[in-house]
């Protein structure tokens, strides 16, 4: 698998939302997608990446962008973490594992000594033409969902 950087087109993907859908890589052309991974539902980290995604959806709909989330959690999880924080953008029920690994974002992690297969929050921006923009690996929350917005704003300008 080659390296997901600015310029790569996006890997093929599907992936079911919380409400019974189905997102692709082709589901919003046209469109700034802001496709986030975070490790879990209801975690502290993914919570806050969340709630300050949702805070700023209304910017990102003025840059005509939307934000899609992933994670390995069922589409049950999912609805229940919707419903508990508010969310109103699309979350990918990722329990294969296969958009995850189409975009690279499994890592080996531990904790308490066990080591174990998880994802690396990382967010890639696909700009309207399909191809990757921007690439965040190792994100930590603070003002990241700021950063991906800005760099919309930027591209927007070039």
């Amino acid at each position: 698998m080659s390296e997901l950087i600015k310029g790569s087109v996006v890997p093929s993907f599907t992936g079911a939302t919380t409400d019974g859908g189905q997102i692709c890589e082709t589901t919003y052309s046209g469109k700034w997608l802001v496709l986030y991974f975070y490790p879990r539902d209801n975690t502290p980290g993914c919570t806050t990446e969340a709630q300050d995604f949702q805070r700023l959806l209304p910017s990102f709909d003025e840059a005509d962008a939307v934000v899609v989330g992933v994670s390995n959690d069922d589409q049950a999880s999912h609805a229940r973490f919707c419903a508990k924080q508010g969310l109103s953008f699309p979350l990918i029920a990722d329990t294969e594992q296969t958009v995850s690994r189409a975009f690279d974002v499994i890592r080996e992690k531990s904790m308490y000594g066990k080591t174990f297969e998880g994802i690396e929050r990382s967010t890639f921006l696909i700009a309207p033409d399909g191809q990757i923009h921007t690439v965040w690996r190792k994100v930590k929350v603070p003002g990241h969902a700021e950063a991906v917005l800005a760099a919309i704003r930027e591209a927007g300008r070039s």
